[in-house]
């Protein structure tokens, strides 16, 4: 018990290191010294609170050890970084091609281990991640994809930036996902003369492997050509995650099935103890070998290899990770003919999948990998009796559904409520029958089987659409706050101890109903909301782009949607995680400003994901947004409502402004104004000079405003001194992409800002900007500085 504490406290010190804004010094390191000294000290006292406080002392330096092991990989990781100087400039490099490339309608993207720079003085990360852009063939006239083959060694000159994430409430760290895969710089391949590949093949195991990988995904693609479900079967082989359509995995993430489309520990498992029984058996058809070998021996050894064999192939991922090392931790004691407790191997697996990666506990699939696999040993580990198969799997899979809901809602805010019948389905079929057939169909000869497995595939996913399709397969809510976590983790572990396997839920351990007590304050705590004639507004960090999000006491506006990024948008990656993270369950009205796409491009998703009462916009009668939902109006100036003491006004365009195309989408932007008693903001989408002159003439009192908005994310054809005089905002806010193409904001217009005294913040600075107009004033907080984490790039 006391190593399993002391791995735990180890797990917990390299956890807490990642929650820190800035690296410690190792120095620091030193102050374990004292816990060190006096565990010393009491290691031969063997009184009761000397034994206690000893115990306490060791588990201290654990959470110590841990967190300066992690602070000093951080250190390592951390000073392989790509200078500000040599962003954005054009870099001649020589590497080798690291990964399995990701083929994209625009692009190849892949990662790339760099071997030597020979641009002069330039300083580059040893791991980076690129994209090489199609072409454009001038005679054909046809897009040509480059062939890239992983392992091969390039000379290309590419233009980097550092790794840069979206900042927002409850939102994807790109960052931290960067940072754990070393990832230290990402960007393009320029197209140039010189780009040449030297080398077909670098020897070397781990390129290898990932030309294994490419050689099976393109393999796979080919015999399954245009094959519905063929992007899964690839990922079950590969752990291309990509390869599997957006509309399928939202069916496996609504059934809660979607653990099983990577190669997970399950599947692992399963393989490994299949080879196993398949080796024992066949070991002991012969006196000789056993004679030389044991057939237990031999089994654990081939059980081990096609475990090691299927982890490498799936890109080494967590829950492989953690699959491997537990089955390792078991094979080692089946070797040496000692038994190693379940609870055992899994602290030891956790241990070392902390030790290889300290940055393993910032993913999701760590916590949930972990968390199931814990539940399982929770209900079924001492248990005295035995069950029948199937009640024991209904138990198990019950056990996991009810155990696993306190983080789902912490890292997703949604749980699946088909996905107990769902996983019933697919997990004998994915894992026992899918999963070997793939795998038997990555060796050539086996080809065959493949069709077999997709069609076997095609029947389990016929029944997920199905569950899919339920009316509310899915429950959604706001993220619960940490201590209710806490609390319902406490309340599941009471409700899942031994009972006398008697009839009834509860039957066996005292008063364990008071563990959905528990759970309650996850459900019932809700988030705080705007008081009467409050104004909260969040500007959302979309990139270059636009969302923002305006709150009343009873109401909720979106101005917006952001921009789309080819297969996905900010819609579903950035605005709906945010409103579901918030509580907001329909929005009462959507206002998307002009059809340009860095304003439009989230906005289907926003509408699939939550109910929209009423659409108003600049968009022409058969835009498919206008086409989406029968509530919906055009905006002009003069519009105006009110909300819980609050007033919206639309100032611009005019209704006669839509017959005149010519002037283009940007001209005839939605413009709105929001003012309560304690402030108010300007929203002026995209207008030019010539709109903010309109506004001048026609509105020029209806125009000061607290909170300015800057007109088209800062270019030079806007923000005129008499337009930004006339509204003198106490904050200016600029909406931008991290180092975007058109290299907004301008620096003509920031200094016009500054010259005029205003105070201005910027969304690739700042990540989301959170407005409180309230009694107290406005409040003003940067999501960057809220949740500083010692990865993210600092400015002043």
């Amino acid at each position: 018990m006391l190593l399993r504490l002391n791995i735990l406290a180890f797990v917990l010190g390299a956890s807490l290191l990642q929650r820190q804004a800035e690296l410690p010094e190792l120095i620091w390191v030193l102050g374990l010294l004292p816990a060190i000294i006096a565990f010393s000290k009491l290691r031969h006292h063997s009184s009761e609170i000397f034994v206690i406080t000893r115990k306490l002392l060791l588990c201290i330096c654990f959470l110590g050890v841990g967190f300066f092991w992690a602070a000093t990989f951080a250190h390592w990781r951390m000073a392989d970084s790509l200078p500000n100087t040599w962003e954005g400039r054009d870099i001649q490099i020589v590497g080798v091609v690291a990964s399995l490339p990701q083929t994209s309608d625009r692009s190849v993207r892949f990662r790339f281990d760099v071997e030597e720079t020979l641009t002069e003085s330039a300083i580059v990360p040893k791991h980076i991640s690129l994209s090489w852009y199609k072409n454009r063939n001038k005679l054909t006239g046809k897009t040509e994809s480059p062939n890239i083959q992983a392992g091969e060694r390039w000379q290309i000159t590419v233009r980097l930036k550092q790794p840069h994430s979206n900042a927002n409430p409850h939102g994807f760290d790109y960052e931290a996902w960067a940072l754990e895969r070393n990832i230290r710089a990402v960007g393009y391949v320029r197209h140039a003369e010189d780009n040449v590949r030297l080398n077909a093949i670098v020897n070397q195991p781990l390129y290898w492997i990932e030309r294994t990988r490419q050689k099976i995904d393109q393999r796979f693609t080919q015999i399954l050509s245009e094959q519905t479900y063929a992007g899964v079967l690839i990922t079950l082989a590969t752990g291309n995650q990509r390869a599997i359509p957006h509309d399928q995995w939202q069916i496996f993430t609504r059934t809660g099935t979607n653990h099983l489309m990577a190669i997970s520990g399950l599947h692992i498992t399963m393989v490994s103890t299949m080879m196993f029984a398949f080796m024992y058996w066949l070991w002991r058809l012969s006196p000789s070998l056993i004679l030389r070998l044991p057939a237990r021996r031999a089994g654990v050894i081939a059980g081990l290899i096609v475990a090691l064999g299927y982890t490498l192939l799936s890109g080494f991922a967590i829950p492989a990770q953690r699959a491997f090392c537990m089955l390792a931790v078991v094979a080692i004691a089946l070797w040496r003919g000692q038994f190693t407790s379940p609870t055992m191997a899994l602290a030891w697996a956790l241990f070392i999948v902390v030790l290889l990666d300290p940055w393993a506990t910032l993913s999701p699939g760590f916590w949930l990998s972990f968390g199931a696999i814990a539940i399982i040993m929770l209900v079924t580990v001492g248990r005295i009796g035995q069950l029948h198969w199937l009640t024991g799997w209904l138990r198990i899979q019950w056990a996991i559904t009810l155990g696993l809901v306190p983080l789902l809602l912490a890292l997703f805010q949604q749980v699946s409520v088909v996905s107990p019948v769902a996983n019933a389905i697919a997990i004998p079929l994915v894992s026992l029958v899918i999963v070997p057939l793939t795998l038997l169909s990555t060796i050539p000869i086996f080809d065959f089987i493949l069709p077999l497995a997709h069609t076997l595939l095609g029947i389990g996913m016929a029944g997920l659409t199905w569950l899919n399709e339920t009316p509310h397969a899915i429950w959604q809510q706001h993220a619960p706050p940490a201590w209710t976590i806490g609390v319902a983790v406490i309340g599941i572990v009471w409700m899942l101890l031994p009972g006398n396997l008697g009839p009834g839920f509860f039957s066996g351990f005292p008063a364990r109903w008071l563990g959905l007590v528990a759970l309650s304050p996850m459900f019932l705590v809700m988030p705080p909301k705007p008081a009467d004639g409050e104004l909260w507004l969040t500007v959302l960090d979309v990139g270059q782009g636009l969302a923002v999000v305006a709150r009343t006491k009873n109401h909720t506006l979106l101005f917006d949607t952001g921009p789309s990024f080819g297969h996905s948008d900010s819609g579903s990656r950035v605005i709906a995680p945010f409103l579901r993270g918030e509580g907001i369950q329909h929005l009462d009205a959507m206002v998307v400003s002009h059809t340009d796409s860095d304003h439009s491009g989230g906005a289907l998703s926003v509408m699939s994901a939550v109910q929209v009462n009423k659409l108003i916009s600049s968009l022409s009668k058969d835009h498919p947004i206008r086409q989406a939902i029968k509530n919906e109006q055009q905006c002009y100036a003069g519009q105006s409502w009110q909300w819980d003491n609050v007033y919206f006004k639309i100032l611009h365009p005019l209704t006669k402004d839509y017959d005149k195309p010519s002037q283009g989408t940007n001209a005839a932007s939605c413009v709105l104004k929001i003012t309560s008693d304690h402030g108010s903001i300007l929203l002026p989408a995209d207008i030019g000079r010539k709109g903010e002159s309109a506004l001048l003439s026609r509105d020029r009192d209806g125009l000061p405003s607290t909170v300015l908005i800057a007109p088209h994310h800062g270019s030079n054809t806007s923000s005129t001194a008499a337009f930004i005089q006339q509204v003198d905002p106490n904050l200016t806010i600029f909406t931008v992409g991290y180092r975007n193409r058109y290299s907004h904001p301008r620096e003509e217009v920031i200094e016009r800002y500054r010259t005029l005294g205003y105070k201005k913040l910027r969304s690739d600075h700042d990540g989301a900007i959170l407005l409180r107009f309230t009694n107290e004033g406005l409040l003003v907080e940067r999501w960057r500085v809220l949740n500083r984490r010692y990865w993210q790039q600092a400015w002043d």
